[in-house]
């Protein structure tokens, strides 16, 4: 079956590189032992796209509630904004808006424009925004009354930020791309509230791969139902989006945001962040709260930020976290903080020791990467990649998903959506299959079809945090290493199930201009730290280039 061979090409950290072993099993059970990477770098070019433009979602109804706020938003004030905005960090625009520059109305208004000059139905359309926030620009103009009481708090105050549709936010339905869930209005997930407590705004809500990735199989990344293909800025129907988190990463790099959030289960911020060139962090499981988030696996899965820079990535992470009584893998640590104004000013990789695979090495980019590390007074150790297997990893996610989807249908979802398992969602895609899942539904059939005893499901559970575990700490312990040195999202389920945190900067582009990552991975709790060295390499290479159709 295609989904199959297309799930052992996603799922590719077995070896130092994405595995090009393909294989073909007849077995609905989803027993593909070497599938561990749900971001998926699709097989798919936009021939092959069944579906472009969304069927469900209306312009005229997505921007009727901001046509009078927007009539005097003219082209000439948006480009006289340009320079104060475009691809500029948190901390310089609120410099703008604190000298009087700017204000976090027409910030609103600007990335407003912009989502609708490029984001649908157009020659340029990214299809990466689902929803709106119907309220944004009256937020943004108490925000704006705030900041004259001197009310700022935190960098991210007044910034609008998108967040991946599996996020539940009041005022706007939380699909997970599926129509199945168009209209599961909710209250506020656990980090919405740390948002904005902070002040931030909710700009509204991005496109993803449907379910996270976890449904069609058979599909390519960046694909919903409900908001249709997203496309790649970098090369719009040509380029890979990466996913699950594909509306937030294209979001981000084409300036539609100030930031935003995506989740991760095994790579799903890792491949679209560095897919779209910009920094995508997947926090260690816990530090970000994952209630009130449509999920595929407590096991596995956070949210986590996804940023044009590292500053704001520290920014925004630092909005997020703090202690969730309802998520049992949540810790908060009061006394750290991910970001202050002098943090980064102290970045330095000097005597940090990294181990850089050896295979890797063949790719120019990661090879300069490494050697930009080495300027900077960081210990480059050449290492080999342990073969250790992730077996039952795919079952993992099944089993995981068949009760934590309930779960969250239960205690975070509309009480009158009416679904009470999987197999509920799964008859009611049935009744219009061509529009409703026209890539089918084989993932969810696997989660449904597959059942263990509790033995066996702690088993699969125990081997894979052992093994994730034996892949980093053999060769950190043998050679005293800080950190682990990657590409985009290769070792994303070696990291998922040894729950470490990783961060990804971007580092150039391929000759074909495809973007690509440096990925730094460490253990757990170091994301302080992965954020300082991500800084230094940033500082030092100045890799990331805007797309150039969307300038």
């Amino acid at each position: 079956m295609r989904y199959l061979i297309l799930l052992c090409l996603l799922l590719c950290v077995v070896s130092c590189k994405p595995s090009e072993e393909k294989k073909s099993k007849e077995n609905t059970t989803n027993d593909v032992e070497t599938t561990n990477d749900l971001s998926a770098i699709s097989t798919k070019d936009f021939r092959e796209f069944k579906v472009l433009d969304s069927k469900y979602i209306s312009n005229t109804e997505l921007w009727k509630p901001f046509n009078d706020d927007l009539n005097d938003f003219t082209e000439v004030i948006y480009t006289s904004l340009k320079p104060l905005i475009l691809d500029q960090d948190i901390l310089t625009i609120q410099k703008h808006i604190n000298t009087r520059k700017l204000s976090y109305e027409q910030l609103t208004k600007f990335y407003l424009y912009r989502i609708r000059q490029f984001d649908r139905e157009n020659e340029l359309s990214l299809n990466s925004v689902i929803s709106l926030n119907p309220d944004v620009i009256a937020e943004a103009k108490q925000k704006d009354k705030e900041l004259l009481n001197k009310m700022l708090k935190h960098p991210v105050f007044g910034m609008p930020i998108l967040l991946k549709d599996n996020i539940n936010v009041s005022g706007m339905p939380t699909t997970a791309g599926a129509v199945a869930l168009k209209d599961n209005t909710t209250n506020d997930a656990f980090i919405v509230k740390q948002l904005k407590s902070k002040g931030a705004l909710i700009l509204g809500k991005a496109n993803l791969s449907e379910w996270a990735y976890f449904f069609c199989g058979d599909c390519p990344s960046g694909y919903s139902a409900i908001g249709g293909q997203t496309l790649n800025p970098y090369g719009r129907k040509t380029i890979d989006t990466g996913g699950s988190s594909s509306g937030s990463g294209v979001a981000v790099s084409a300036n539609f945001c100030a930031a935003a959030i995506g989740s991760e289960t095994s790579g799903s911020i890792l491949s679209p962040a560095s897919q779209n060139s910009v920094v995508g962090l997947k926090p260690t499981i816990g530090l970000v709260s994952r209630s009130g988030i449509v999920p595929i696996s407590s096991t596995l899965d956070t949210a986590g930020p996804m940023t044009k820079n590292v500053i704001d990535n520290a920014i925004l992470l630092d909005a997020l976290v703090g202690e969730d009584a309802l998520d049992e893998k949540s810790f908060y640590d009061p006394l750290v903080r991910h970001y202050t104004d002098a943090s980064f000013k102290q970045s330095s990789l000097k005597s940090k020791r990294f181990g850089a695979f050896k295979s890797l090495l063949k790719d120019s980019l990661y090879a300069n990467a490494v050697e930009v590390l080495k300027s900077k007074g960081a210990e480059i150790i050449e290492i080999e990649a342990t073969e250790i297997p992730l077996p039952g990893f795919l079952r993992l996610l099944n089993l995981d998903m068949k009760t934590d989807l309930v779960t969250y249908l239960n205690n975070y979802g509309n009480k009158n959506l009416g679904y009470t398992s999987i197999e509920d969602i799964m008859s009611f895609n049935a009744k219009d299959s061509l529009n409703v899942m026209p890539y089918g539904q084989a993932l969810f059939q696997g989660v449904a079809n597959d059942t263990a005893t509790k033995e066996e499901f702690d088993e699969i559970k125990n081997t894979l945090k052992t093994n994730g575990l034996r892949f980093f700490d053999k060769p950190m312990t043998a050679h005293n290493l800080d950190g682990i040195l990657s590409i985009n999202n290769y070792h994303a389920g070696h990291a998922a199930v040894a729950e470490y945190p990783a961060i990804t900067v971007p580092m150039g582009y391929t000759k074909e201009g495809v973007p690509k990552g440096l990925t730094f991975i460490s253990k757990p709790f170091l994301e302080t730290s992965l954020l300082n060295w991500a800084y230094v390499y940033e500082q030092a290479s100045k890799m990331r280039v805007a797309p150039k159709n969307y300038n």
